[in-house]
């Protein structure tokens, strides 16, 4: 297990990857906000290998499927060592996800809630996928990033924990930033805009130069509800139900 310099004080977060490729960590999580905090230690980072808890000298972490069909899968017995080793050093608190497109869609909400909790322990299948009696036996939560399949659970943890990270105190450099982003409050976000003033004929809104700020706040509002409206119809329904039970 692979993980980031220890420090004086607990970070805020820790990501317990487990897979059979860590090499792709951190990945882009080593970049930009998400790398400069990993350096600062506001977050830390613990890459499980799964093959380490192979039976046999080849590694193999996976068979043939049950009942026949196309691929293989990863055994429960093999899985389940490596997400005990993992548990062992965890929060209880923290979520055992399984990255799987037949999981509950990640979204702003949950981001918030692991970020919160100060850690989780993501599973990233291959091939098939996994067994499905240890995802059962362990109480494994199957998260998806999207309707599509991805060749491994690796990207779509990336993705995942970039969205948490970025949430952390200390990372984003004004705490209004992540206030303001889309789904922060049930919308996507307002248009933006910056110099030049005039840019192929096309002039920044006059409102946002009018320097009046109740203005700006609703205008902006007023296109965040528009462009949900029209984009996102799921969204806007959730949206106005909540306006109305609030109300």
């Amino acid at each position: 297990m692979s993980e980031a310099p220890t420090a004086d004080t607990r970070p805020a977060f820790t990501a317990q990857v487990l897979s059979i490729l860590p090499e792709m960590f951190p990945g882009p999580l080593g970049l930009s906000l998400a790398g400069r905090a990993l350096e600062r230690r506001i977050w830390a980072l613990k890459t499980l290998d799964i093959r380490d808890f192979s039976r046999d000298k080849h590694r193999s972490v996976d068979d043939t499927p049950a009942g026949g069909g196309p691929g293989m899968v990863m055994r429960a017995d093999i899985v389940a060592d490596a997400i005990d080793a993992a548990r062992a050093d965890a929060d209880p608190d923290w979520p055992l996800v399984y990255l799987s497109p037949r999981g509950r869609r990640f979204d702003q909400a949950m981001a918030r809630d692991w970020a919160a909790r100060g850690g989780a322990t993501l599973l990233c299948g291959r091939f098939e996928g996994v067994d499905q009696r240890v995802l059962d036996a362990r109480g494994v939560e199957e998260v998806s990033v999207g309707d599509f399949v991805l060749s491994g659970g690796e990207p779509a943890a990336i993705v995942m924990l970039d969205a948490v990270i970025r949430l952390l105190p200390g990372v984003m450099g004004k705490a209004e930033s992540a206030e303001e982003e889309s789904f922060s409050a049930g919308l996507l976000e307002a248009p933006h805009y910056t110099r030049p003033t005039v840019w192929d004929g096309r002039a920044i809104p006059d409102v946002l130069l009018s320097g009046h700020h109740g203005r700006i706040a609703a205008w902006r509002q007023d296109r965040a509800e528009e462009i949900t409206r029209l984009r996102r119809p799921d969204l806007w329904s959730t949206y106005e139900r909540t306006a109305n039970e609030e109300g």
